[in-house]
């Protein structure tokens, strides 16, 4: 059944927020169940209307702070959703930010109960029924990090700041969902002068050591180049 429009020139605006992570080499977004209709009981990106006072940016940190607690991370601006369907009863157009971040590197948790009722990592590849058209926008925010990747290593953004080679490849196979061959990938990731070999090795009990790098942040920034096909 097709909607009918009153034309008018008002519309709101609201402001989504993906945060991506690594758990177990399980590439993980951040959902919340909401408590309100529309779509209770839908688990959803975090996200919210703005104020008449602040800007997107702001907007976004905001509602990221009040939904999950998450606070003092750099987001960056995604896409933005306006189907006129996207939101039930009313047009409401949003302004898409995105995060990579290491899990433990944030305190996630339930700030008001009157608006969240569950806050979980879930698995990119098995999501549960989400409210309003937030697949399609974890699914462009997975689109552009993959692309990205291709140009730019930005698993450091999950990585520790000192890890294993291994690591580093099991971090771009659970963003790009396909498996690497191990020495064609070291033999690439070394030759892009970004690793910086720290002269130190894991303490692992009866594992055999391995290696750890860094990454050079001066190279990262200005590398440019496709490192996978």
């Amino acid at each position: 059944m097709s909607k009918t429009f009153t034309e008018t020139k008002t519309h709101e605006v609201t402001v989504d927020v993906v945060i991506l992570t690594i758990v177990k080499n399980t590439l993980k977004v951040l959902l919340l169940k909401r408590v309100n209709e529309p779509f209770r009981g839908r688990w959803a990106i975090p996200g919210g209307f703005i104020r008449l006072s602040e800007n997107l940016d702001d907007a976004a940190l905001r509602v990221l702070k009040e939904k999950t607690n998450v606070q003092n991370i750099y987001l960056e601006q995604l896409y933005t959703f306006g189907d006129p369907l996207r939101y039930p009863n009313t047009r409401v157009i949003t302004c898409a930010y995105f995060a990579l971040l290491r899990a433990e590197d944030i305190d996630v948790k339930i700030v008001d109960e009157s608006q969240v009722a569950e806050i979980e990592w879930h698995p990119v590849e098995n999501l549960p029924p989400l409210a309003f058209d937030h697949k399609e926008i974890i699914e462009y925010s997975l689109k552009r990090t993959r692309e990205r990747l291709e140009l730019c290593p930005v698993a450091f953004q999950l990585l520790p700041k000192k890890f294993t080679l291994t690591e580093l490849q099991n971090s771009y196979e659970s963003i790009l969902q396909k498996d690497l061959d191990k020495r064609n990938f070291r033999k690439k990731m070394l030759a892009t002068n970004m690793l910086i070999d720290l002269n130190e090795c894991t303490k692992t009990g009866s594992k055999r050591p391995a290696a750890l790098y860094s990454f050079d942040t001066i190279t990262l920034d200005s590398k440019r180049g496709h490192f996978f096909s």
